[in-house]
């Protein structure tokens, strides 16, 4: 009877899907090139996962409207990570231990165990003694139809962690091992618990495999673990714990024990829309992550998740990234590879010297397109080097590069009338002899990254078409700004 209910939900599910699916594909603010449900909200990327040669994206979702709501895991497949077909709904609320308007199936991963793919989920439900969230399993034979297991939940939270505070598994194999990760909170201070299996199916728990002292919030969210040569890697999105969305930590793990010791920390993205990333291992090798373009509400810098719920739809991912380990152990976001295919357009100037008047600068079609230059530290006495985006009448989104007080700020309280807020880091210049630049801009999103890919924001904009002018300028002296390449990009997922 159960299998008869997910499957008459997802039913449900699918058919409004499709009565409004060619709607919400015409909303004026939907992304060009960026990964996106077809009708209502996404948030966390679940599952990722190349399967039987293909990509595999499972993300949180409620079909039904644009705001967060009873969550269903929604499925998509690609070969690229930039065109994507949407397969049926993987996940719909049904049992007992997940079927609720404020829950549902939550977060987790993806594995492939004994030929058939499975998935471990949080279900989440309230039968009256407050949220209660627990780990749960579901496989498939062909990668597309998902059976939940009939002894689900097979985790439940251990004693002193919160039955709402547990949550997000993340899944991987070492050696004969199955072990997974999840976030979870005690004596409200977080901690990512360790558990291990032979089956998939029955787990124990292993150690606290790292934890806060406070420093790092209250609850680690959709934590992940991976190794980067010798090391590893834990990250996650910390609760109560300011400004941060996402952070990592670079250090040594013994399967002996089952701890984790950091000895870098870092932080993913500056922006205010990057949160939840997973990672997942390419079928070259290369470890890739993607994450959430928007956050929740109890974060400090929050607005509102935007204006996109009026066109029936609400969230996309950030653009996929490949995780570098530098020479100094600290890591790189790079965009993968594959966007390159998506240019077209291509400009090229060698060498441009700015001070007090503005320059236009020509990308595409100002709208969709990538912005790559370098500025020469050695050529430059200005105090700030600001560079205008998605301009029209009086909008206009300012990414300024403060060279006198060592900061990269992201305004985008001119942007559009709806956003707020000023995205902040601290900008590393003491050795360097340049400074490198790479934008990605899209229809609703400004993503930036700079110094080699370690300091990067990431911020959600929702500019109209008449928004397409690029001006560039000095302040306070000269700027020499270098290697300047732009190229429209390829519509390919809208």
């Amino acid at each position: 009877m159960s299998r008869e209910i997910m499957q008459r939900n997802i039913d449900r599910a699918q058919q409004e899907i499709d009565n409004k699916k060619e709607i919400v594909k015409a909303g004026r603010m939907r992304q060009h090139y960026h990964f996106m449900a077809q009708t209502g909200w996404l948030n966390d990327p679940n599952g990722l996962i190349y399967y039987k040669g293909r990509y595999h994206f499972f993300y949180q979702y409620n079909p039904y409207y644009g705001f967060w709501d009873y969550m269903h895991w929604g499925h998509a497949v690609s070969e690229d990570m930039l065109h994507w077909e949407y397969l049926p709904i993987a996940l719909a609320p049904s049992e007992i231990y997940d079927d609720h308007m404020r829950g549902g199936c939550f977060s987790g991963s993806a594995i492939e165990h004994d030929g058939k793919l499975f998935l471990m989920f949080t279900g989440t439900t309230n039968d009256g003694k407050g949220f209660e969230q627990t780990q749960c399993i579901a496989y498939s034979e062909d990668g597309i139809h998902f059976e939940k297991y009939e002894g689900n939940p097979v985790l439940t939270p251990p004693e002193g962690v919160p039955t709402h505070q547990f949550r997000d598994p993340k899944v991987w194999k070492h050696e004969d091992t199955y072990y997974m990760v999840c976030g979870a909170s005690r004596e409200n201070k977080a901690q990512a618990l360790l558990y291990r299996s032979e089956d998939m199916i029955h787990w124990t728990f292993f150690n606290v495999l790292a934890e806060s002292r406070g420093e790092w919030g209250y609850m680690w969210e959709c934590p992940d673990f991976f190794p980067m040569g010798d090391k590893y890697v834990l990250m996650f999105s910390p609760m109560g714990a300011g400004e941060r969305t996402v952070v990592y930590m670079v250090g040594d793990f013994d399967y002996g024990t089952g701890k984790f010791t950091y000895h870098i920390n870092g932080e993913i993205d500056w922006g205010f829309d990057y949160y939840a990333p997973q990672s997942f291992l390419a079928p070259d090798g290369r470890r890739l992550i993607a994450a959430w373009a928007n956050c929740w509400d109890w974060m400090p810098f929050w607005k509102d998740w935007g204006p996109t719920y009026k066109e029936g739809w609400c969230g996309s991912y950030n653009i996929v990234r490949e995780v570098r380990m530098t020479e100094e152990g600290t890591l790189a976001f790079v965009p993968i590879k594959e966007l390159e295919s998506l240019r077209i357009d291509a400009q090229r100037q060698e060498r441009l010297v700015l001070v007090s008047e503005d320059k236009e600068i020509k990308a595409g079609d100002g709208v969709s397109f990538e912005l790559k230059f370098k500025i020469a530290l050695e050529e430059t006495d200005a105090d700030r080097l600001v560079l205008f985006l998605r301009c029209g009448g009086k909008k206009k989104t300012a990414c300024v590069f403060d060279f006198k007080n060592a900061q990269i700020y992201i305004d985008r309280n001119e942007s559009d009338g709806w956003s707020k807020g000023i995205s902040k880091s601290d900008l590393c210049l003491l050795g360097k002899k340049e400074l490198d630049v790479h934008i990605f801009s899209d229809q609703s999103s400004i993503e930036l990254f700079s110094d080699n890919y370690r300091n990067n924001h990431s911020n959600n904009i929702f500019a109209g078409d008449e928004q397409n002018g690029i001006t560039i300028r000095a302040c306070g002296g000269k700027v020499t700004v270098t290697g300047i390449e732009t190229y429209g990009l390829k519509e390919c997922n809208r």
